[in-house]
């Protein structure tokens, strides 16, 4: 598997591959290997039905979706046998509403955070709309006040975007800079200076301030990111702006905040009050 492992790291690097999802990919076919107890490349197609049948006893749809998506990497580039996978059909995930939290309640998570580069990063991520592993790689440099604009370098799918610098989020992040100091090239570094923050230690960070603050809803960055694009469209933001700022491919992504804007859904007249109108 040593060889196969280096060809698979080999051609997931040269496609441009996340070193995230880099290590995803790898181990998946690592347990594939456990599983089959012989090398993949002999593995049958019956033999990956086999292996999706058990996963999907044992881990969710997402889970599922990154297995198929490792699996087809692997079967179709570096083994160049794309017949193997060809029966896979990614799991239908289930539509929920994104959480979303009220101002008073955004207000009272930042104050909870009690380590300057916590508040200033989900400070950060609630005002632009970041994902958290966009905030965390966020460097000085991408901070440009003259133009008003933060240049987000690291978006999914390596898809660069810009978003508006509110002048008070730079008041914010310049009494940021000035107090912790961090050290280049990264804005929000770790105690040690130098190193970006862990997004495993920033979930815990924002946690247990909520836990702090009272708030009784599953509180995760993205829910500061749900918050960002519920608020703007209730501020009357256009959906496609919205879009573009969340860095969406599709439009259809974004118009599920429209489910969850109460001010919007407020102003929503039920068809029953303009017939009793008109019948009085």
């Amino acid at each position: 598997m040593s060889l196969l492992r280096d060809r698979m790291l080999h051609d997931l690097r040269l496609a441009g591959h996340r070193p995230k999802t880099i290590e995803v990919y790898v181990r998946s076919i690592l347990d594939l290997t456990r599983f089959l107890r012989r090398s993949p490349d002999a593995a049958t197609q019956d033999d990956l039905r086999r292996w999706i049948a058990l996963l999907a006893t044992r881990v969710g749809p997402s889970r599922v979706a990154q297995h198929m998506a490792a699996l087809r990497f692997f079967y179709g580039k570096t083994l160049g046998q794309p017949e193997k996978v060809s029966f896979l059909s990614y799991p239908k995930r289930p539509k929920k509403l994104p959480t979303v939290l009220s101002n008073a309640e955004v207000a009272r998570l930042l104050q909870a955070l009690e380590q300057p580069r916590y508040r200033a990063l989900f400070t950060t991520i609630y005002a632009t709309g970041l994902r958290i592993q966009e905030g965390c790689l966020l460097r000085t440099t991408d901070i440009d006040a003259a133009r008003g604009v933060i240049h987000i370098r690291d978006g999914k799918g390596r898809k660069e975007r810009l978003v508006p610098l509110s002048p008070q989020l730079l008041i914010i992040l310049r009494a940021y800079w000035k107090q912790e100091r961090p050290a280049a090239p990264y804005l929000f570094t770790t105690k040690a200076g130098g190193r970006p923050i862990n997004r495993g230690v920033a979930w815990r960070a924002i946690k247990g301030a909520a836990e702090k603050a009272g708030i009784t809803k599953r509180v995760t960055p993205h829910v500061l990111r749900h918050s960002f694009a519920t608020h703007l469209l209730e501020s009357g933001t256009n959906l496609r702006v919205v879009q573009v700022l969340l860095g969406h491919a599709s439009i259809t992504s974004t118009a599920i905040y429209t489910h969850v804007a109460m001010k919007l859904l407020a102003k929503t007249r039920s068809p029953i009050d303009r017939l009793i109108t008109a019948a009085s």
